[in-house]
């Protein structure tokens, strides 16, 4: 596959000037990854608030100020690039950057502090470290954009009654008989079933990966990073 179009391609573009649209493709790709990076801040044990502000500083050094002048795509994936960053900001410049009024002109995206936080109180603590919590919610997120994005082809084939049906067959081995209860709603045979379960799980999974392959450079990057986010799901 082309590696031309992923998040890197993104980044590089914003940092070199090369199109007018890369800045807004950069802050959507924050608005899509803010979570994870707010999640890994709370376990590192800063309060909501400093988590807040430390979120949109971060934002605002690579998008406002376009900090990107020691971005190198061959350092590895997207993932590991924004955790690296944000922890240099933690390690580096924080103490400095904090003493900054909150939000104002410095904010860069759009955080709920009740979503955020209600989320971070929603997600099972464990023992997990922050860096392992990190890639899990990172894998998360990746995986809610794959569901998303196999919904709106469904919508757009007008099938959303059978991917609602279905969908539940992508996280569960299907019991005796359950295929054949959904038959008359589906309006199909158990085998018909059966082959659409399969078909909704291919396309999951080339969704997925395609997903990936976004936050890589190289097909060899690419298998690593699949491996290493499922495994953070186990």
């Amino acid at each position: 596959m082309s590696f031309d179009t992923t998040h890197w391609s993104v980044v590089s573009a914003a940092r070199d000037g090369a199109s007018p649209a890369a800045a807004a493709a950069l802050e959507k790709l924050c608005r899509t990854y803010w979570y994870p990076l707010y999640s890994y801040l709370r376990r590192k044990g800063l309060p909501p608030a400093d988590a807040q502000d430390v979120t949109q500083e971060f934002f605002c050094r690579l998008i406002g100020k376009n900090d990107l002048a020691s971005v190198d795509r061959n350092r590895g994936s997207f993932r590991s690039f924004l955790l690296a960053a944000i922890n240099h900001l933690l390690a580096n410049e924080w103490d400095k950057a904090r003493t900054l009024k909150r939000g104002g002109d410095r904010q860069i995206i759009s955080l709920d502090a009740e979503e955020a936080e209600g989320r971070f109180v929603q997600d099972p603590l464990g023992h997990d470290s922050a860096e392992n919590a990190f890639d899990r919610r990172w894998a998360l997120t990746l995986l809610d954009r794959a569901l998303a994005q196999l919904r709106e082809e469904f919508v757009a084939d007008g099938k959303l009654p059978q991917f609602d049906e279905l969908k539940v067959f992508l996280s569960n081995v299907a019991g005796e008989g359950d295929y054949a209860a959904l038959s008359e709603p589906l309006g199909m045979e158990a085998g018909g079933v059966a082959v659409a379960v399969h078909r909704l799980r291919v396309r999951y999974r080339e969704i997925v990966r395609a997903e990936i392959a976004q936050t890589v450079a190289t097909e060899s990057e690419l298998k690593a990073e699949m491996s290493h986010l499922f495994a953070s799901l186990d």
